[in-house]
């Protein structure tokens, strides 16, 4: 009897907690567009796939990209403004999901897209200035002067090359590095990292070009750390590479669009999901699609399929930790689509949930 009683109330308890997992996603929006308050906080439901409002900020400018600090207390912010762009810090409570607005910065290049923190720095990708802003951080989180400015230079064949336009920067896995992708150049930067550094946190190591045209866009890194897969926007190309010693070697190439495809498109959006076993890529344009690729054993890509992403622009798009659900970020058709996905194919399919949000193009979870 004891032991049916014991069982019993183990299942309950598990029930229980598998009913109650709730994770906070913050929702970086454009505010130009629409009507927007800026950055807003949901509680998402890994279990049902369901949302919960928590908060928002007042009127915070076109927060396209967001960083949570390490210990969840600090969200870093990009605030795209052309010429007039900034960077903001914010102090979170992931109870209520109220952002206190600490301080903001000058981004020192027009039209940030990109930011990624540690311990020590907050860097910043700069589209249309083509550079990259290293900021540190003060005591209480906030953002120091600028440490870095660090200017690329050149330009490609296509028309959207007309200078140098970065679009991403990523730590690699062991932190001594620093990867940059340049659509304007059609370039992948790799720096040495050097934290503490007071004038030069970013050493130039080497770069890798890629195809003339190609518009190198989001890269990341296999669970392991040994590959890099890299998402060109302009020609759909989706580039792997061993990554050795802090060194790129190329090992295949292939596309995220259906061969059957035919139209306008822009790829997007690159992510791993949590146990490592497949890639997803997005596609905007008129293809509004995610490819989702097998990782085999030695890194290179299997194309699996191409799903409709049930709405217009999927610039970003994020896996919930458990990766049982595949959340996208539609720019245009203002809402956020969730879809299941099958741990053991990769295959995702509409669960019939949505958010709607003013013009959605980034999804962070916090822990």
């Amino acid at each position: 009897m004891k032991n049916g009683i014991t069982l019993f109330l183990v299942a309950f308890i598990s029930l229980a907690q598998a009913q109650t997992k709730k994770l906070p996603l913050l929702i970086g929006t454009y505010t130009n567009s629409c009507d927007s308050k800026g950055i807003y906080v949901y509680d998402f439901d890994t279990n049902t796939g369901d949302f919960v409002f928590k908060n928002a900020t007042d009127k915070v400018f076109n927060p396209s990209y967001l960083a949570l600090s390490k210990d969840q207390k600090i969200v870093y912010s990009v605030n795209e403004n052309g010429a007039e762009s900034t960077v903001s810090s914010f102090q979170f409570d992931a109870v209520s999901g109220k952002l206190t607005n600490l301080n903001q910065q000058k981004a020192q290049g027009a039209d940030p897209c990109y930011i990624i923190n540690d311990d020590t720095n907050v860097i910043v990708a700069n589209y249309s200035g083509g550079n990259i802003a290293v900021f540190g951080k003060k005591s209480n989180g906030s953002l120091s002067a600028i440490k870095q400015e660090v200017q690329h230079k050149g330009k490609g064949v296509h028309p959207r090359q007309e200078s140098a336009h970065v679009h991403m920067v990523y730590f690699s896995p062991d932190k001594k590095h620093v990867l940059s992708t340049d659509l304007g150049t059609d370039t992948v930067y790799l720096y040495e990292y050097h934290p503490n550094s007071a004038t030069s946190v970013l050493k130039l190591k080497s770069t890798i070009s890629l195809q003339a045209g190609s518009g190198p866009r989001h890269l990341t890194f296999s669970k392991d750390g040994k590959k890099v897969y890299v998402l060109q926007e302009l020609n759909g190309a989706l580039s792997v590479f061993n990554f050795i010693n802090g060194k790129l070697n190329a090992i295949q190439e292939t596309t995220i669009l259906a061969k059957d495809f035919k139209g306008n498109f822009t790829g997007a959006d690159i992510h791993i999901s949590p146990d490592g076993k497949f890639l997803y890529a997005s596609n905007r344009g008129e293809a509004n699609t995610i490819s989702i690729f097998k990782i085999l054993k030695n890194g290179q890509l299997q194309p699996q399929s191409v799903v409709s992403t049930l709405g217009k622009g999927p610039r970003n798009f994020v896996i919930d930790p458990t990766g049982r659900f595949l959340l996208v970020a539609h720019q245009y058709s203002n809402e956020v689509v969730v879809f299941k996905r099958n741990a053991v194919s990769g295959a995702i399919t509409d669960s019939g949930k949505r958010l709607e949000l003013c013009s959605p193009v980034c999804l962070v979870f916090g822990k």
